[in-house]
């Protein structure tokens, strides 16, 4: 039914680069092709090596230089005249804003990729922004509106036996029936991506269907070994091929399942490990969800609960500011569990959120749906 997973992001020269390929491989390569590009006077050619550059260093953390590139390619897709590759350029900075937690840019970007990818009668670009879309909704929260796009997105991806697209997409449903607790329904369907990456070859939507297993393993049925055995095989993958994102988010979950467990001392030192991560890569929103497990596995240590309380105020603001939905109940569970509650109003002692952000796991572990590192 599906073939083996192709990267449509690695074009022009690059088309023999594998899904699999090292981000650091695809960064060397895609250097040479611009060069050489540049050097003929090729437009076209140049915007389509400097996209596989701009997603090699948006993968790799590296977000300075991701931004440079992908408005590089844009303008180099511009002067010749293509339209695809406009877009696909525009895709890769919409995808980078979302990774970056500018999600009014991400929307406005993805936007206009789609739109560009219709008129220059590129699917495969309008599809990938479409899914932009959808994932940019779902992580805010928005599963309303998103939802059914994602539905819709998984139609097409199967209908067309395109394996990674269909693995993007139930992972993104999984994710949203886990943050909602319907967590058979999620694990069936982390499982189904997990069986067609495999088979597809698609090593980077495999890790990522793992991690949700392992998830769904330590809260649904306090699974301690197996959650951590997969997230040992997923981290292999993101090592081997360079993943910076996914690995501090694959790390991040290791926290929170050794959070669950009540080995808070090392879910401590996890979430400093994926803390530290996030903030070389510049990613804000997994570096607000690692504070908030570091916080409270520093507050099951003996930490002052003042401080504590101080530090989930600040990250209500931090995660209000970056445009999530759902701080509210995030912060009033953290201060429920910890005990920074008045027992005769339900208030909280210290911290008072006014908005708006991720979602909390059961348990008292902080949940997470990127997939930003993809």
């Amino acid at each position: 039914m599906y073939g083996k997973a192709f990267a449509p992001e690695y074009q022009g020269a690059l088309t023999s680069l594998s899904v699999n390929s090292s981000l650091t491989d695809v960064l060397a390569a895609g250097r040479e092709q611009l060069a050489a590009a540049e050097r003929a006077g090729r437009q076209g050619e140049a915007a389509r090596s400097g996209l596989a550059v701009a997603e090699a260093h948006r993968r790799l953390g590296q977000v300075r230089e991701a931004d440079r590139a992908w408005k590089a390619s844009y303008r180099a897709a511009r002067e010749a005249g293509d339209t695809a590759a406009m877009a696909w350029a525009l895709w890769s900075g919409g995808t980078l804003a979302r990774q970056r937690g500018a999600f009014a840019l991400a929307w406005r970007l993805l936007g206009l990729a789609a739109e560009l990818g219709e008129r220059g009668g590129d699917v495969v670009v309008r599809g990938y922004s479409l899914a932009g879309l959808a994932e940019t909704g779902r992580i805010q929260g928005d599963y309303e509106a998103v939802g059914r796009l994602h539905e819709q997105l998984l139609a097409e991806a199967r209908r067309r036996g395109e394996a990674r697209h269909t693995v993007w997409a139930l992972e993104g449903i999984a994710q949203m029936h886990r943050n909602t607790g319907s967590y058979d329904t999620a694990y069936a369907m982390f499982e189904e991506a997990a069986g067609i990456a495999a088979r597809a070859d698609d090593r980077r939507g495999h890790a990522w269907a793992l991690r949700g297993l392992a998830d769904i393993l330590s809260v649904r049925d306090a699974d301690t070994g197996r959650a951590l055995a997969l997230l040992s095989e997923a981290e292999e993958s993101c090592r081997a091929m360079k993943l910076a994102g996914a690995l501090a988010y694959n790390h991040k979950m290791r926290g929170n399942v050794l959070y669950r467990a009540g080995r808070y001392a090392q879910a401590r030192a996890t979430y400093e490990q994926s803390l530290a991560e996030f903030r070389a890569i510049g990613e804000p929103r997994g570096e607000a969800l690692s504070r908030l497990g570091l916080a409270k596995s520093r507050a099951r240590l003996g930490h002052d609960p003042a401080e504590t309380a101080a530090e989930l105020a600040d990250l209500a603001r931090v995660l209000e500011r970056i445009g999530l939905r759902h701080a509210r109940e995030m912060v009033r569970r953290a201060q429920e569990e910890l005990g920074l509650t008045d027992a005769t109003t339900g208030r909280a002692r210290a911290v008072e959120p006014t908005a708006a952000a991720a979602t909390c796991g059961a348990g008292g572990a902080v949940a997470g749906s990127a997939q930003d590192g993809r």
